[in-house]
This record gives structure tokens, sequence and C-alpha cells, in this order.
């Protein structure tokens, strides 16, 4: 088919809806973005940002920028939910197992995601951007879930 543009693969898919979610982010410090997805069909998302009903960062500024906290430290002094945190909650909340499923995050996750994600039985965790969170990584590490730095076809 002359001038079709190129099927992306399952993988790149997945990843630009990730990177479309993480447009919704309310996040004042960083857009993350989050798709569950099982046997090739998406169950849940999830972006980062303040939790249903309350006001956004954007309003009542940001606790960790305000406080000077060092990214990848004290994650409990935010008023976001994560984007991975989020796309579990969505699926709890509509009660959709994700159990076996894949994640496909536009970052590395913090430990506290990570911690939720072996839970909920996340069988394989993608991700696009690294993020410096080194017990996260021990963790997963020690975990069943498999982990894998998502790299866009074409660029190896």
């Amino acid at each position: 088919m002359a001038g079709a543009m190129e099927r992306p693969d399952n993988d790149t898919y997945f990843m630009r809806m990730a990177e479309l979610v993480a447009s919704r982010s309310t996040c004042l410090r960083r857009s993350v973005g989050a798709v569950v997805v099982k046997e090739k069909r998406v169950l849940t998302t999830g972006y980062n940002g303040a939790p249903k009903g309350l006001e956004h960062c954007g309003v009542t500024g940001c606790v960790r920028l305000n406080n000077h906290i060092e990214s990848g430290t004290r994650h409990e002094l935010c008023r976001g939910v994560h984007a991975e945190q989020n796309a579990v909650i969505q699926a709890a909340y509509f009660g959709v197992s994700i159990k076996g499923s894949t994640i496909y995050t536009t970052n590395f996750p913090c430990v506290m995601c990570a911690k939720i994600l072996v839970n909920a039985g996340i069988g394989e965790i993608v991700y696009k951007d690294d993020y410096v969170d080194e017990l996260s990584k021990k963790l997963l590490e020690e975990s069943k879930v498999n982990v894998r730095q998502y790299v866009q076809a074409g660029s190896e």
C-alpha cells in the first residue's frame, strides 16, 4: 500500500498510549502515564495527579517543589497519586482483574508503585524512561515480575 503508515508493534502501540495518557497529568514536576494490558487488550489506564475531586497542584502549589524535596525521595509528601497506582485503583474500582497483565509506563516505577504492582499480580513492567530509585530496582529484581525497558523499534 503506497503511502500507508507503518503499523507499530505492540510495545510501541501501548507505549504511545501511555504517553497519551501522561498528557492528562496534572503534576507540575513530571507527567507519567500507565496502561495495563492483557492479551493485547487495554484493561485500565492511569496518570499522575491529585485524587479525584480535589484541587490540582497547579491551583494549590506543589508540596514537593515548595519544600525542596529531592526527586526519588519522600514519595508520601505529595498530593498526587502516581500513574501506576491510578491504573491499579481503576482496576479495583471497576472490578477488573489485572493478574498476569503487563503495565506500560512512561517512567520506571518508584518503590511505592513497585510494591503495589507486585501485590496486584502484574506479570510484566515495560517502562520508557529510567527513574532513580534503587530500592524499587532491588525489590523488583527479587520479585517474579519481568521488568524491561521499552526500546523503540528500529533504534537498537
